[in-house]
């Protein structure tokens, strides 16, 4: 593992002085453990699943809307860490909600690809209502998650479920802050459209 780009190969934005200061601090040990990850230190690879397995599954468990799809999808980020570069630009935590996202996207590309759909938001009504469709019906949160697109999905859960920050989401994702902001004034109002009376 290379510790100076990311693990999609492309260029990450530079973080400011300020921000670089914030996050390579509270960063060193993690740096230094994935040194030791590059140097095939085993033990250095649990720890780093030890410290953040949970919350990645809680993270992919809402993107995915299920169990077995969240742990496969944790699964493959850790592997992906071996392989991996990371740039100390942003917290390690954050890099690797990065590659879970762009495998949590991958897999739900493959459901399409293999005529896997997700559950229909008027069938997950039924299932949560017993079929009646009644007004005092209450709708689950991974219900109203699965009814977004995934980028939409992940806007929500990475700011309203995680409590990331504009910077840390644009980090996480990729993209510029501008079009976190943008997609996530976009996901709410989706929301708010689709379960009027629910939120």
């Amino acid at each position: 593992m290379k510790l100076t780009g990311n693990s999609t190969g492309e260029t990450a934005p530079v973080a400011s002085n300020h921000e670089a200061r914030q996050v390579a601090p509270a960063a060193a040990d993690e740096i230094e453990l994935l040194r030791r990850i590059e140097g095939g230190d085993e033990s250095a690879f649990r720890e780093l699943v030890d410290r953040h397995g949970r919350y990645l599954y809680g993270v992919a468990h809402a993107l995915v809307g299920n169990a077995a799809d969240a742990e496969d999808v944790v699964q493959e980020t850790f592997v992906a860490v071996i392989n991996g570069r990371y740039r100390a630009e942003a917290s390690v935590r954050t890099w690797l909600v990065r590659i879970l996202v762009k495998r949590a996207g991958m897999l739900r590309r493959s459901w399409f690809r293999k005529g896997r759909r997700t559950q229909s938001l008027q069938g997950a009504l039924e299932h949560v209502t017993g079929g009646s469709g009644g007004a005092e019906a209450k709708l689950d949160l991974t219900t109203m998650l699965q009814s977004l697109s995934p980028e939409h999905r992940a806007v929500i859960v990475l700011r309203e479920l995680e409590e990331m920050s504009y910077e840390e989401m644009a980090r996480a994702l990729g993209i510029p802050r501008g079009t976190v902001e943008s997609r996530l004034h976009r996901a709410r109002e989706e929301l708010r459209r689709k379960f009027k009376g629910y939120l």
